[in-house]
């Protein structure tokens, strides 16, 4: 006979085992989802998208059935900003894989900030789907060019703000150049004056210079010098004349 207690030994062995490991994943799973939905989402609100849905549902007016029409052509700009936003996500986590992963892998960062990335990443494909589904919708075939002419808008925007800030800093050395102008124009003027000032003082002598010069003429005076000498000889000469004659 077969021994049918034996047997469900090992059975029930199986089944609590069994059991116990999808307890324990089904746990582990639902920790894990309620964990990453309380992180901090990685993007901010996603402005323009709520802009886009909340044209495509609006509300009817008080005292109305139907809804306001909205133009197409404002819903497409609208779902244009939107996909110029995603751009601007798209190249985001893509610089910033790359290098989140290396620094995963070192231990320079922690696990919720790689499962916030995760998120974020996911959160952006599904975006994408999106936007390419509500251009269709409003628009055949055009969800396969969208995404090129937002790219194009996102470009024109970095160009627009780096010629805006080019402009402002061409702006501020100006008005720096022209105040150190000014300066170095004032401190010549100033440097000019004084020259001009000193020049025009007179000029005074130095003291005891005519007391020198009148020392010298009546050294000379009284020494006699060559002219004096010169008389007193010829002097001498006239006297001795006259008393030949005599």
């Amino acid at each position: 006979m077969v021994d049918w207690v034996g047997l469900s030994i090992p059975f029930a062995y199986l089944g609590i085992l069994v059991g116990s490991l999808a307890t324990f994943s089904s746990l582990y799973r639902k920790r894990k989802a309620a964990k990453s939905s309380s992180l901090e989402p990685w993007f901010p609100t996603h402005l323009q998208r709520d802009i886009y849905l909340s044209l495509l549902h609006l509300e009817p007016e008080a005292g109305q059935e139907k809804p306001p029409n909205v133009p197409d052509g404002v819903l497409k700009a609208a779902l244009l900003q939107r996909a110029t936003e995603d751009i601007k996500r798209i190249l985001e986590v893509r610089n910033a894989k790359q290098a989140l992963s290396n620094l995963l892998q070192r231990g320079s960062v922690g696990d919720d900030l790689w499962q916030r990335f995760l998120r974020a990443e996911k959160e952006v494909e599904a975006e994408l789907r999106d936007v390419v589904e509500e251009a269709n919708a409003l628009q055949p075939n055009w969800g396969q060019t969208i995404f090129q002419s937002a790219n194009e808008m996102h470009h024109n925007a970095i160009l627009r703000d780096k010629l805006a800030s080019i402009q402002a800093k061409g702006k501020r050395d100006r008005e720096w150049w022209d105040q150190e102008k000014a300066t170095i124009q004032s401190n010549f003027m100033k440097e000019l004056d004084e020259d001009q000032k000193d020049n025009a003082k007179p000029a005074v002598a130095a003291p005891g210079a005519d007391r020198v010069g009148s020392d010298e003429d009546a050294v000379l005076v009284e020494g006699g010098g060559p002219a004096a000498s010169g008389a007193s000889s010829s002097a001498k000469g006239a006297g001795k004349k006259r008393k030949g004659k005599k």
